[in-house]
């Protein structure tokens, strides 16, 4: 599948600076969008394609720095690289802290913007080929029956089936075709393979505790 260009947005509320950054952008083939607040932003088009976010410290509303805080807020995570003209060293530890990718000083030279915005850029594809991948592994999880969704966690334990099975309280040749159910389903090549999509899953390591204990249940 083709990935969709990117795009870098400006918000600024100087429009001298913000066709300057358009030209200076837009040199090296890359798409740009320009705004004068961070309303018009939120109302803007983004597209579903890598992108990132060149933001003015002192705009007209809500400033630079609380429009980063609300973007995380609303899980907007798009890489930001902040610009101002009258930063100072509290205002830069507060935006990087936050996960500015850069802080940049007008007048600040193109190359460095430019190279803060491929890295943002890389950053924003990383986390987007993250979030596609973890989508695929919920997609599988869901297949799973909730038999198969309890076994899980215990399997990525290295519990042998026949542990598994007296704490479930079912047979051990039960057991075993659920595991090789999961891992059919769950497309695993091997319990390492499992274990490693559990983690991003955030699943929690299985227990067999007192409410797992040995009945007639043979799932």
């Amino acid at each position: 599948m083709t990935e969709a260009p990117p795009i870098v947005f400006v918000v600024d509320d100087d429009p001298p600076v913000r066709r300057a950054i358009k030209r200076l952008v837009g040199s090296e083939g890359l798409q740009v969008e320009l705004f004068g607040s961070a309303q018009e932003f939120l109302q803007g088009w983004r597209p579903d394609a890598p992108s990132c976010l060149v933001l003015d410290i002192k705009l007209p509303g809500i400033n630079g720095l609380d429009f980063q805080r609300q973007l995380a807020a609303a899980d907007i995570r798009i890489p930001i690289i902040f610009i101002t003209a009258c930063g100072d060293i509290p205002m830069t530890v507060r935006a990087m802290k936050a996960g500015a990718v850069e802080f940049l000083t007008k007048p600040f030279r193109g190359r460095d913007l430019l190279d803060a915005i491929q890295v943002a850029l890389e950053r924003d594809r990383s986390r987007r080929q993250e979030e596609s991948e973890i989508a695929v592994l919920r997609e599988r999880f869901e297949s799973l029956t909730p038999r198969e969704r309890e076994i899980f966690p215990l399997v990525v334990t290295g519990r042998p089936n026949k542990q598994i099975a007296a704490g479930l309280g079912t047979s051990e040749i039960t057991i075993k075709v659920h595991r090789a159910s999961v891992m059919r389903k769950m497309q695993a090549e091997s319990l390492a393979d499992l274990v490693r999509m559990a983690g991003r899953l955030g699943l929690p390591a299985g227990q067999l505790s007192s409410n797992h204990a040995p009945s007639a249940q043979t799932g």
